[in-house]
């Protein structure tokens, strides 16, 4: 699975982070330092918890 994170829609709310900060890295501005990144199967699960809870909807999953 890959996440792919559209920066022009992310608001630094960092809720993606707090689920899941392995996948979600953020930057010093709290603002996720990733565009796009494969995720293995032991991160797959905090990866789609971390989709959910973007309030602006800036992460979506590819398989």
């Amino acid at each position: 699975m890959k996440v792919i994170v559209d920066k022009d829609k992310c608001q630094g709310h960092a809720m993606c982070h707090a689920v899941a900060p392995s996948v979600y890295p953020i930057d010093d501005d709290g603002y996720v330092a990733i565009e796009a990144a494969d995720v293995d199967e032991a991160d797959r699960l905090p990866a789609m918890l971390g989709i959910e809870t973007c309030p602006e909807r800036a992460i979506s999953a590819v398989d």
